[in-house]
C-alpha cells in the first residue's frame, strides 16, 4: 500500500495500522465472493480478519464503506482495460486479433473481480451515485478508446459517415459489461466458455468496422 493513509478520524495509521487495514479489505473481499453482500457484518468481518469491530470502525465508518475502498482500487485496474484498444488497428487481420484480445481481457477483468463488481452494479442499479461513478469509471476507460477508433475508421473511408462513434462504442462496452457479468450464465444455455469468446469477438468486430473479420 502506497501513500498515506488515514483513520476515520484522520489520523495517519502507521505500519501496522495499515496491515491491519489493508487484511479487514482482503478478508471483506473474501466475504463477499461467497456471501450476499447485505449478509456481510461488520462484526463478521473483524472476526475473520482477527480484530474487533472496534479496530474495524477506526478505519471505516461502515461495510460500505469498505465496499467503497474495494471498488475504487479494482477501478483503478480497470483504467488499463483502455490499453486493449488505444492505437489498435481495425483493419484487416489486425481488426479480428484486437476484437479477440478485448473481449479475452475485458471477460478476464469482470471474472477476477467478478464479487466487488456484482455489489457495484448492484448500488449502480440502485442509484447510489458512488458505485455508479465507479462502474462508468470503468466502462469509459474502453467506451472512449472504441469511440476514437470508430472515428479513425471514417476519417480513412473505412466506416460509413452516418455512424454515430461513441452509440457504438457505447452500445458494445454495454453488450460487453453484460455479456461479461453473466458469463456462468451462458453454461445454462449449453454454450462454453471457449465457445463464447470467438462470437462475441465477431459482434464486437461488426459493431466497429461493419464487415466480417479477415481471420
Amino acid at each position: 500500500m502506497t501513500g498515506q493513509v488515514r483513520t476515520v478520524d484522520g489520523r495517519v495509521a502507521g505500519r501496522r495500522g495499515q496491515a491491519t487495514r489493508q487484511k479487514l479489505l482482503d478478508c471483506l473481499s473474501e466475504m463477499l465472493s461467497s456471501s450476499p453482500y447485505r449478509d456481510v457484518k461488520v462484526i463478521d468481518v473483524a472476526r475473520k480478519a482477527g480484530t474487533s469491530p472496534a479496530t474495524f470502525y477506526q478505519y471505516f465508518p461502515d461495510v460500505e464503506g469498505a465496499v467503497l475502498e474495494i471498488a475504487e482500487e479494482m477501478a483503478k485496474e480497470g483504467a488499463g482495460l483502455t490499453e486493449l484498444v488505444a492505437g489498435r488497428s481495425w483493419v484487416g487481420k489486425s481488426g479480428w486479433q484486437a476484437a479477440e484480445e478485448l473481449v479475452d481481457g475485458f471477460l478476464g477483468f469482470w471474472r477476477k473481480h467478478d464479487a466487488i463488481l456484482r455489489v457495484v452494479d448492484l448500488g449502480a442499479a440502485e442509484g447510489d451515485k458512488r458505485f455508479y461513478k465507479i462502474r462508468m469509471k470503468i466502462l469509459n476507460a474502453v467506451t472512449s478508446s472504441l469511440t476514437d477508433s470508430v472515428k479513425e475508421l471514417q476519417s480513412k473511408g473505412k466506416l460509413d459517415k452516418d455512424v454515430n462513434p461513441a452509440a457504438i462504442a457505447g452500445s458494445l462496452v454495454a453488450m460487453l459489461a453484460a455479456v461479461a457479468s453473466h458469463q456462468k450464465g451462458f453454461q445454462s444455455w449449453g454454450v462454453k466458455q471457449a465457445e463464447l469468446k470467438p462470437n462475441l469477438a465477431l459482434l464486437v468486430h461488426l459493431g466497429i468496422t461493419g464487415k466480417k473479420p479477415t481471420k
